[in-house]
């Protein structure tokens, strides 16, 4: 059974903390430089975590990843003549 999974990214005043946001969901990604940790949890459970996270002191910003609701499968995106006719000529 596949779950459905949401990002949340999470910014910090001190990276400090970001070790600790481990049991809310798996955390991917730590940016040391721009102080946000990248969060995977249950979509089921994105709003929950939302409000849970932005109550601590250590949160400065919480904003969900809006990747699972967007259309990834593009339609009508034919290629260029000229590309095609550049492509069989070996350019």
């Amino acid at each position: 059974m596949f779950t459905e999974r949401q990002g949340i990214v999470v910014w910090l005043y001190s990276l400090k903390h970001a070790k600790s946001l481990r049991r809310f969901g798996n955390v991917l990604y730590v940016s040391r430089k721009s102080k946000y940790v990248l969060l995977y949890c249950n979509q089921s459970d994105t709003e929950f975590v939302m409000e849970k996270l932005s109550t601590y002191s250590y949160v400065k910003k919480v904003a969900p990843s809006y990747k699972p609701f967007l259309n990834t499968q593009f339609e009508n995106s034919k290629p260029d003549k000229a590309k095609e006719y550049d492509y069989k000529m070996g350019i």
